[in-house]
């Protein structure tokens, strides 16, 4: 019905493919990075191919091990990775904006300047 061998050489070319195009994220990821003019553009630029190329990467070690205990093994990888990278993205941003790394002209709303100015004016409160 199905020729095995050609089935593993589909299998093979679908990971040289994820490897490939999860090398392409890299280098636009790179370039996002040494052209973007401030911290936040640079951090979305870092930050967004990351998950996509790691989960292409994944894909690429599953389609090339063949193997239910692998991909397993893999899954945890990419759920921790998920989880993480965003709340690093989030505290580096947050700590860009605090110290005033970015350029302001590029902001299209700034939901964060009210929230400190709010907080800012508690503390003073409390403080009396």
């Amino acid at each position: 019905m199905f020729d095995l061998e050609l089935v593993e050489q589909l299998m093979d070319i679908a990971a040289v493919v994820c490897v490939l195009l999860a090398a392409v994220l890299s280098v636009a990821a790179g370039i996002g990075l040494l052209c973007f003019p401030d911290a936040l553009s640079r951090l979305h630029a870092a930050t967004k191919p990351q998950i996509f190329g790691l989960l292409l990467v994944i894909a690429a070690i599953a389609l090339d091990q063949r193997s239910v205990t692998t991909l397993l093994a893999l899954i945890p990888v990419f759920v921790f990775q998920s989880l993480t990278a965003p709340v690093a993205a989030h505290m580096v941003g947050r700590a860009a904006y605090r110290t005033g790394q970015l350029d302001n002209d590029t902001l299209v709303i700034d939901e964060l300047g009210p929230a400190i100015e709010q907080a800012a004016r508690r503390e003073e409160t409390s403080g009396r």
